[in-house]
């Protein structure tokens, strides 16, 4: 059981982006100091949901801040980015990290982003599988060009190369940064599964209909000619929310006291690319979902509900949002639970 923090850095209300920045920083060195597996960093633009506009930049900070636990982007937009630049960074960080850093990709959504970098709601609505396949292509290749709709330019040589990382011996030791897909939808599933890339599962979905996915991305992946091997190895990540206290009514509580007023001050901040009416969750029954779809509760309960989900569904590595409290201290608090004593229990 793989168990690490998804840190959006998210803008509570009467905050500061300063101040929901340094909570990411500093639950991602407790999260290393509680033997925490990994940290995964969300990436927002014009709005307080999330104060984090470049997942990459945050993860080379935090890598460098720490020595053990592994960093990664949940997710990198695609549709607002170049692939190649983001290929160049990803393999930057996967080098300079000892293979620390994992690159988790999107579709992001239809907002006001698309036409502030460029991509347009094309780049959103057809764009995304171009853009995957020429990141693939630069993560592994000596030499690529761009051939497709989107993207298209002479070849060039990949500077540097990701997959030729030195090992312990000052030997080379061949492989890229692993790279993960958001997925929402049973063709983004599909295409994740043809290309082999594990899954990132978003909070909002249950047990149940994670494990669909997960059988859905079998399926597609030993169509797609991939080794049963590398099917059953598949290592997918469920998104989730994780409050520990003694009782399960104060973890619940903490978060009814808080998040809402978070949520309602961070989705009704996006604005759409092209005026499409939006049906937004209500923010009360949303931490109430969530509350009752995740490790919010006791030490054993929360325990108990992590190794659950791994029967359900296969998946055994977790991205659980932490910081639901908005407060710096609870935060670090309830990281150090988890750390210290959920994850003993799972072992």
């Amino acid at each position: 059981m793989r168990v690490g923090t998804f840190v959006l850095a998210a803008q509570f209300p009467g905050q500061g982006p300063a101040e929901a920045l340094h909570r990411a920083i500093r639950s991602t060195e407790v999260a290393e100091e509680s033997g925490l597996d990994s940290v995964w960093l969300a990436e927002h633009h014009f709005v307080p949901y999330g104060v984090c506009p470049s997942a990459v930049t945050l993860a080379a900070l935090l890598l460098g801040r720490t020595r053990r636990i592994r960093v990664g982007t949940a997710v990198s937009v695609l549709p607002t980015q170049h692939p190649v630049a983001l290929g160049e960074q990803a393999a930057l960080l996967h080098l300079t990290s000892g293979s620390r850093f994992t690159l988790g990709v999107g579709r992001g959504g239809p907002w006001v982003d698309l036409e502030v970098f460029g991509g347009g709601l094309e780049a959103y609505e057809k764009g995304f599988p171009e853009s995957l396949e020429l990141l693939l292509d630069w993560l592994t290749a000596p030499r690529v060009a761009g051939n497709g709709r989107r993207y298209g330019f002479r070849e060039v040589a990949v500077v540097p190369r990701a997959d030729e990382l030195l090992g312990q011996d000052g030997g080379e030791s061949q492989g890229g940064p692993e790279v993960v897909v958001a997925c929402t939808s049973p063709k983004t599933v599909r295409l994740a599964a043809q290309n082999g890339l594990p899954m990132l599962l978003g909070m909002h979905c249950g047990d149940e209909e994670k494990a669909e996915m997960v059988a859905l991305w079998r399926s597609a992946a030993l169509a797609a000619g991939r080794s049963p091997e590398s099917v059953r190895e598949a290592g997918h990540v469920s998104a989730g929310v994780a409050q520990i206290a003694d009782r399960a009514e104060d973890a619940v509580e903490t978060l009814v006291k808080t998040m809402p007023g978070w949520l309602r001050q961070g989705l009704d901040a996006h604005v759409t690319v092209d005026g499409r009416h939006r049906v937004m969750r209500d923010p009360v029954a949303y931490t109430e979902l969530l509350c009752g779809l995740h490790p919010v509760g006791p030490p054993r309960f929360a325990a108990d509900r992590l190794a659950a989900t791994a029967e359900r569904t296969g998946i055994t590595r977790f991205a659980l949002l932490v910081e639901g409290s908005g407060d710096l201290a609870a935060t670090e608090e309830n990281v150090t639970r988890l750390g210290t004593e959920v994850l003993p229990l799972l072992t």
